[in-house]
């Protein structure tokens, strides 16, 4: 039998590039999914040769996930973990002054995208067996509410119970279904919130030792490799810095 591989959606930077390149070390093949094709080629091209598949998808666009999973060539077949980390937020405005452009694109990208990517994955995922995985990146955003986090929070709490209902639908399979929900991590995702802001980024984590891509990596690999027989329903992280918390407004008033 060949080498286990790996699919990683959101893989051009991040927790995604981050898990690509700890998998590729560790022997697996890789799929790298994402937009930004120069990334993936960077990726490709600084791993161990021949680990490193590279796909452009996006997520916002299911023929581009169809065509993408068909095209996997066969020496990157069955894909034995599905890694749904694409994903983002936009904008920092509350209700009713957030863009209803930005909230269709995070719930066509962090919902619609996951859901098609997950469809078309569970057969390959079947036919690789024991030991198979879809680990879906949600949030504590989408257990923990603050100001301005309106959709994308809510996208994450439907990523946890989709997991849930997933795990129920894919009971009696091989195939296990993890929910895991990072707190404050430092990677491009305040940057693309922002538009683009890296001041806001930078500030974001000042005087804070947060969540490092590496970090993640090594959970997704603990995760992945865990005994057959065992799944990690849900895995909430957060760096020591951060605790969950309600708005100081609310809690003033208690």
């Amino acid at each position: 039998m060949g080498k286990s591989v790996i699919m990683i959606t959101g893989a051009t930077s991040g927790f995604g590039e981050a898990t690509a390149r700890l998998f590729a070390r560790n022997g697996w093949k890789v799929i790298a999914t994402g937009r930004r094709m120069e990334r993936l080629l960077e990726l490709k091209n600084t791993c161990p040769g021949g680990s490193v598949h590279p796909m452009q998808i996006d997520l916002m666009d299911h023929v581009s996930i169809v065509d993408g999973v068909r095209d996997i060539p066969d020496d990157f077949r069955p894909v034995k973990c599905l890694f749904n980390n694409g994903g983002l937020a936009l904008g920092t405005r509350p209700m009713p002054d957030a863009s209803p452009k930005d909230w269709r694109i995070m719930v066509e990208t962090n919902i619609m995208g996951l859901v098609h990517t997950t469809q078309e994955l569970i057969p390959m995922l079947k036919q690789a067996g024991r030991g198979a995985s879809i680990i879906n990146v949600g949030s504590i955003a989408g257990r923990f509410p603050y100001p301005g986090g309106n959709v994308y929070g809510a996208s994450k709490a439907f990523v946890r119970q989709f997991s849930y209902e997933l795990r129920t639908d894919l009971a009696g399979t091989d195939i296990r279904v993890t929910s895991f929900e990072p707190g404050m991590a430092k990677t491009e995702f305040t940057k693309v919130r922002t538009y683009g802001d890296d001041e806001a980024n930078e500030r974001l984590y000042e005087g804070v030792e947060p969540i490092l891509p590496g970090d993640v990596a090594d959970i997704i690999w603990f995760l992945a490799t865990l005994p057959p027989h065992l799944n990690v329903n849900s895995l909430e992280l957060m760096p020591l810095a951060q605790v969950p918390s309600i708005p100081t407004i609310l809690r003033d008033k208690q």
